[in-house]
């Protein structure tokens, strides 16, 4: 029998304590609160409980009789004044802020929308058709969960390659998969796809947004879904399309079994915006429970949603119960699903207090004081796309940021485009300029070539322009400046000039990515030289254009996957690819020799005037702590369409530096005759290349390369 008791405040949400349920939900402008509860099928309303207590702005009750697996949700009473900022409408049936689980999903209909929809301009009547058949329920979870022996593998950021990655994207076409489980968080976990990320080398997967999202209606129209998830229903639900047979337990075995292989879990969570868009959007959640509290709201035009994430809205976590909201939610996932860190979406927005964007805003400065969050990984995308939020390296200590400054100038470089080589020295030397002011060190550049969001690798070489058709815009979405070369034939071709270029080219690009000092981050697929047929904003592609083809890389580039684990094995071995600290071009204390050396093709130092000259497209770079055990190492890149010879100064301070490692080999690593560069000598670099020496000391006969600390 199901008896209401007043309950307590907190926490919120709705949870079971083995003998009923405590429901808590805050609302600070609401005057009613009704809990309403569902049948298993999530059609039948079987009660309404009028909330009976509120505590400071708080609504709850304690209701006996109830057990996990109940479907509710809420319908809020309280004004409908719009141009307050306040859209109370008891009609909606809401989706509590803080449920842990969803049945269901959005079917969209006139009636979710808080007013009539239809009417003319400016018309905000209020719609009073009853939303409860169009929405998904909450369900009462039961919080227990067996994690046995799991811990989290704490890697350290110098150690750490990322590797960004779709759940349903990375095993929905992996042919040695059960089809039961392809495109499910049981998937991810399987060992033929664990066994792949360890042997490539990544230590840890940063997954696209796995909170419960919607498939927005136009896209619906277009019979389109939201493949990428960066349209956030609820913060404390997984996405249930990936659930599969092993439900919520399928994601924590993933999880679990990823850590076995000391790979931690980074998820990209989008706190910046919701699925409710702008003050025309429907009213799903946030904006009926509280609207005027969760969205921030022009003061003059509280009518309006203020927004600075290009999405219609941006959450207001300049107010205290939003932001406990965050951080109740960023501690949910680390406690009851162990992951290891975030990648926060448009991270700008988060740090407005409210509306210009603060180092000591409240988000920022909480985050840096939780005794929880503060020891997981966190990464910034840092911008969004109001006035003054491209804030690269404007984030605090203990942040890392996604450093599309790198990627830029990359890019530029191999593509062969004037005035990079300074930029480009930056670049592989952790972008020093951008975050040592802030006391951070070069593992705070999450440095990419590509991301999912615009070409993949193997896209980048192989296309001019974006070809977007399929995303039903007439190709006028994603973004015009892409720093993409073709290779001189546009798309797919069988001219085996272009394609070798091709190849190169993403040798290039993986090798300085790798080698760069600084924290790498690898596209899922770029390995296996995975296509969006030019496609670069498959934001809404949930098929094969978007999809992993495991089978696609052994034609396309048969030794690419060799390529890129020796890479990473190559990075991995060496503290000179891993430091802690910036370089500064002075001193080491036990050899003499500088930290770094720059080089010009002349075998001398590069000049103030070699910087200067705008159509320079070479580089060398020689770094390392000790020359006496192969920690040392001669670094050539050569982007320009014509071979060169590089000479070794006569009275360079080294005995000789032997090819180890050489984008124009298919694995990559030299195994056969290897040249022996020695001073006074030369080497013949070809055009477009990027060739890796070591240093080899021929006098002690021991002599051999081994592991150093940073």
């Amino acid at each position: 029998m199901q008896r209401i008791h007043d309950g307590l405040p907190a926490p919120l949400g709705a949870v079971w304590d083995g003998r009923g349920v405590n429901f808590a939900l805050f609302s600070s402008h609401a005057t009613a609160v009704d809990l309403c509860l569902f049948d298993p099928t999530g059609r039948k309303e079987t009660r309404r409980i009028r909330l009976p207590v509120r505590t400071g702005e708080v609504w709850h009750a304690y209701v006996t009789g109830v057990f996990p697996g109940q479907l509710y949700g809420y319908r809020v009473h309280g004004p409908y004044e719009p141009d307050h900022g306040h859209r109370f409408n008891p009609n909606k049936l809401l989706i509590d802020p803080y449920a842990r689980q969803l049945f269901g999903r959005v079917r969209w209909h006139d009636a979710l929308f808080g007013y009539r929809l239809g009417a003319h301009r400016g018309d905000l009547t209020m719609d009073r058709r009853d939303s409860a058949q169009m929405i998904p329920k909450c369900v009462v979870v039961d919080p227990a969960a067996s994690w046995g022996d799991d811990r989290p593998p704490r890697r350290a950021w110098s150690d750490t390659v990322i590797y960004e990655a779709h759940v349903k994207g990375l095993t929905q076409m992996r042919r040695d998969l059960p089809g039961s489980i392809r495109g499910t968080y049981t998937a991810l976990g399987h060992p033929a796809i664990v066994d792949h990320l360890v042997k490539l080398g990544v230590t840890a997967v940063e997954l696209l947004p796995i909170h419960a999202f919607v498939d927005d209606r136009f896209l619906q129209q277009r019979g389109l879904r939201n493949y990428w998830g960066y349209s956030t229903l609820n913060y404390f639900a997984p996405e249930a399309r990936y659930f599969g047979e092993g439900g919520l337990h399928g994601l924590r075995a993933a999880i679990r079994n990823l850590h076995a292989a000391n790979i931690e879990v980074i998820l990209d969570v989008v706190y910046n915006h919701t699925a409710e868009g702008n003050q025309l959007g429907p009213t799903l959640s946030f904006r009926g429970v509280d609207n005027a509290v969760y969205y921030k709201v022009p003061s003059d035009a509280p009518r309006l949603n203020w927004d600075s994430t290009g999405t219609g809205n941006t959450l207001d976590l300049s107010h205290p119960r939003v932001l406990q909201m965050v951080l109740d939610s960023l501690r949910h996932w680390v406690d009851d699903y162990h992951v290891d860190g975030f990648r926060f979406d448009l991270a700008s927005s988060l740090a407005r207090d409210p509306f210009e964007f603060n180092q000591r805003s409240g988000f920022l400065q909480a985050v840096a004081q939780d005794p929880v969050l503060s020891q997981v990984k966190l990464i910034a995308e840092p911008w969004d796309v109001g006035g003054g939020g491209y804030r690269v390296g404007g984030f605090p200590a203990g942040w890392s940021e996604w450093n599309d400054r790198w990627r830029d100038t990359v890019r530029g470089f191999w593509r062969g485009d004037p005035k990079q080589v300074p930029a480009l020295a930056s670049a592989l030397t952790g972008s020093r300029e951008i975050y040592q002011a802030s006391k951070r060190h070069p593992w705070a550049s999450v440095q990419f070539v590509t991301s999912h969001d615009g070409y993949t690798l193997q896209d980048l070489v192989s296309y001019n322009d974006r070809h977007n058709e399929a995303n039903g815009e007439e190709n006028r979405d994603g973004h015009t400046h892409n720093l993409s070369w073709n290779c001189g034939v546009e798309g797919a071709t069988d001219d085996k000039a272009v394609n070798a270029l091709r190849m190169r080219q993403k040798r290039n690009l993986l090798a300085t990515l790798m080698l760069s000092i600084g924290t790498p981050m690898l596209l899922m697929g770029d390995e296996l030289s995975r296509t969006q047929q030019g496609n670069n904003n498959a934001y809404a592609q949930d098929n094969e254009i978007s999809w992993m083809n495991w089978d696609v890389g052994e034609a396309e580039d048969p030794h690419l996957l060799e390529f890129v684990r020796a890479l990473v094995q190559l990075r991995a071995g060496y503290g000179a690819f891993r430091r802690t600290a910036f370089l500064s071009g002075g001193q080491l204390p036990d050899t003499g020799l500088k930290d770094v050396y720059w080089l010009a093709p002349e075998g001398r130092e590069m000049t103030e005037e070699d910087w200067s000259q705008d159509l320079r497209r070479s580089l060398g770079m020689q770094i390392g702590n000790d020359v006496r055990d192969g920690r040392r190492f001669l670094i050539l890149m050569n982007a320009d369409p014509e071979d060169m010879s590089f000479q070794l100064a006569p009275d360079f301070p080294a005995d000789e530096f032997v090819q180890v490692f050489d984008t124009r080999i298919p694995g990559g690593i030299v195994r056969d005759s290897p040249f022996v560069l020695k001073p006074g000598g030369d080497f013949a670099l070809e055009a477009r290349s990027f060739v890796v020496f070591q240093h080899h000391d021929s006098k002690p006969a021991d002599a051999r390369p081994r592991e150093d600390a940073p």
